[in-house]
């Protein structure tokens, strides 16, 4: 889940005089897979040296320390290696400097991109290595260097990832072996060596290595149609004194083919940061939610008496709503029935290519998009790349079966990380305005920050040559009381949960305007971005497939297959799969319920009834049961935003209600 690089080089390398602006280049495209820590190791012939803190990788390479490190390696005349890791947060704080990589642990030294899944079962596996921080990097190095003491290199290796479950690809250098190492078991990380062998870069996507070679002018020095590809479940061995190559398959039995030479380094951490390398940061306040669940009960009793359609379960809080004589809304007089198109037109349309990747799958955790990618990968038997948009508010829990996806199939995962610290301070600005004066048409604004997510899909499909993207959209999900607490009156039968026909945009738009005017709190530094997401989920091209426009959504199959084959998590606070990767669904679907008696469970559940997937008595209890508050979601949600839970859920108690 972060973005790792390297170079390394002979001592008269050709390119060791632009080596500087190719390191801070690849330092900076490696920084869109993570903005929240950054972190460089050095080596030479007798030292290694480390420095790591908890910003950006564009802030880092702006020190002196930063500077001065790597010109005065970069200077030595022999050979050299630098590798970098620009880190999105997921085990560990960062504010906890240790938890930050380079992560150095007893000779061995090394970054990672990725999530181990069950570093837990392993650290109790291995009872005799001693656990020092929060991340799980720390048990697959700890692991890797006791193997090494029994065993060789290369069995140590493939060894150590043979338990590990999740996506790893890792950059390793020892202390006392003159030897890099490579390794993936998901294929997300390319290498290339010069076009003379005296130099070898490497990064977790081919694209940066190709506008590396481009932004750097390096074409003389290196041909980025010999970028080299550490397939899954593979690793790379690099000589540091010849820059010899050798390739091993985790499930084959190919030794190395050359000598590993022993030179014993000296290891220095560099890091300015020391007032927060050693002190774990507070632990957030715990909240008794004993007094705010008497309050939801009360209201519980209350929207349980509102009248309901006699087919499906929306209430009479549903914009727009109305019942003909037999108590029957005019959402299922209008309903149309999906009718998937088959598996086998989906064929003719996803054919396999021949090139990197068949197709582009957007991939957000949850579980349609992770069941989405078993069907691509399994049933289908093609060979997707998988995207992610990480906003601020995707949660460790959906990184994780992210993760989870793709190392046991073995997909190569492109994340985008956007500005977390501002998109959660613009959602910040948004919320505090909305208390102020709430209203139920201005929740989406907490949203508008993951909307980009489209513009990126199709940034990625160009960047990786991909001519298809599939979308995982299981239109039983939309809710159409979004938009319609805007004043826009429901389309039905739409294609997409995004269609909106010109006249309703310029409606949301008027609404917006007019509710920015009521409460000017909404007039801040977010506009740029909620302009931008308006434009990325309503005017540019969505020229996607839509893999459930072609296959049965079937809950149960779903479940089944990604806990039972995948051991995909759920969340500790709802028996239900959908929306626990999602952390802002808890919070505005607590307000929605609150406020207006309905949510999205509420017309997921509907949905169900009208396919007769589920009958009415099912979907009530089904949605009594999942509209039961997420305090502990909820609570995440508001640390991440640095508001107060208990002054924020008691406004939200206050406010108007329609029921």
């Amino acid at each position: 889940m972060c973005g790792i690089f390297g170079y390394i080089s002979k001592t008269q390398s050709g390119d060791r005089g632009r080596a500087d602006k190719t390191i801070n280049r690849l330092f900076k495209m490696s920084e869109t897979r993570g903005k929240e820590a950054s972190g460089l190791i050095l080596l030479d012939s007798s030292n290694i040296k480390f420095i790591k803190d908890a910003i950006p990788a564009s802030k880092l390479i702006k020190r002196n320390d930063f500077k001065k490190i790597v010109t005065s390696t970069l200077k030595k005349n022999e050979n050299v290696a630098i590798f970098g890791h620009s880190r999105l947060v997921t085990n560990g704080e960062s504010s906890f400097n240790k938890n930050n990589q380079p992560v150095f642990v007893n000779g061995v030294i090394g970054v990672h991109n990725g999530i181990i899944t069950n570093d837990k079962e392993l650290w109790k596996r291995n009872k005799d290595l001693n656990q020092e921080t929060d991340l799980d990097t720390e048990v697959l190095f700890k692991v890797l260097a006791k193997n090494i003491g029994k065993q060789t290199l290369t069995n140590a290796i493939k060894n150590s990832f043979q338990d590990l479950e999740g996506v790893a690809n890792i950059a390793l250098m020892f202390e006392n072996l003159n030897i890099a190492v490579l390794a993936s078991n998901n294929g997300s990380l390319y290498y290339l060596k010069s076009n003379s062998n005296d130099s070898i870069i490497f990064a977790s996507e081919k694209f940066i290595l190709q506008q590396c070679v481009k932004r750097c002018k390096l074409s003389d020095w290196y041909s980025i149609e010999n970028i080299g590809h550490i397939s899954p479940n593979t690793f790379l061995t690099v000589d540091l004194v010849n820059l010899k190559t050798c390739s091993v398959g985790f499930d084959k039995s190919k030794s190395l083919s050359f000598k590993i030479e022993e030179k014993s380094r000296v290891v220095s951490d560099k890091s300015l940061n020391i007032d927060n390398y050693f002190s774990k940061p507070n632990a957030s306040e715990v909240v008794d939610f004993s007094s705010f669940n008497l309050i939801y009960e009360a209201n519980k009793k209350k929207i349980s008496q509102l009248t309901r359609c006699t087919c499906c379960i929306l209430p009479s809080t549903m914009p727009y709503i109305s019942f003909n004589d037999k108590g029957v809304c005019n959402y299922c007089e209008n309903y149309k029935q999906q009718r998937p198109k088959g598996i086998n037109e989906l064929k003719k349309i996803l054919p396999r290519t021949g090139s990197d990747f068949d197709c582009l799958v957007t991939l957000s955790g949850g579980r349609d998009s992770s069941y989405g990618l078993h069907v691509i990968s399994r049933v289908l038997g093609l060979k997707p790349v998988t995207y992610t948009y990480d906003w601020g508010m995707v949660t460790d829990l959906a990184r994780r079966n992210q993760m989870r996806m793709c190392g046991k199939l073995g997909n190569e995962h492109i994340l985008v990380s956007a500005d977390l610290q501002k998109k959660r301070s613009n959602i910040r600005k948004n919320l505090l305005a909305w208390l102020k004066m709430p209203e139920l048409g201005m929740i989406p604004l907490f949203m508008a920050g993951d909307k980009q997510y489209f513009y990126w899909s199709n940034k990625i499909a160009e960047q990786t040559n991909v001519k298809n993207i599939i979308f995982c959209e299981n239109l039983l999900e939309t809710t159409k009381f979004k938009s319609g607490f805007c004043g826009i009156k429901p389309i039905h039968g739409t294609a997409n949960t995004y269609t909106l026909s010109i006249k309703n945009k310029f409606q949301m738009l008027y609404y917006y305007g007019k509710n920015f005017l009521k409460n000017p709190s909404y007039i801040n530094s977010s506009i740029k971005d909620t302009i931008s997401a308006f434009t990325s989920y309503y005017v540019i091209n969505h020229n996607f497939i839509n893999l459930f426009d072609y296959i049965e959504w079937d809950e149960h199959v779903i479940n089944s297959t990604l806990i039972d084959g995948y051991k995909w998590e759920k969340s500790n606070d709802t028996d239900s799969t959908w929306r626990i990767g999602d952390g802002t669904a808890a919070f505005y679907n607590y307000i929605y319920f609150t406020m207006a008696g309905i949510t999205e469970n509420d017309t997921f559940r509907s949905n169900q009834v009208r396919e007769g997937q589920i009958n009415r008595k099912e979907a009530l209890e089904l949605s009594s049961k999942e509209n039961q508050p997420r305090f502990e979601s909820i609570k995440w949600y508001l640390d991440v935003l640095d508001l107060d839970f208990k002054s924020t859920v008691n406004i939200i108690n206050a406010a108007k209600k329609l029921y």
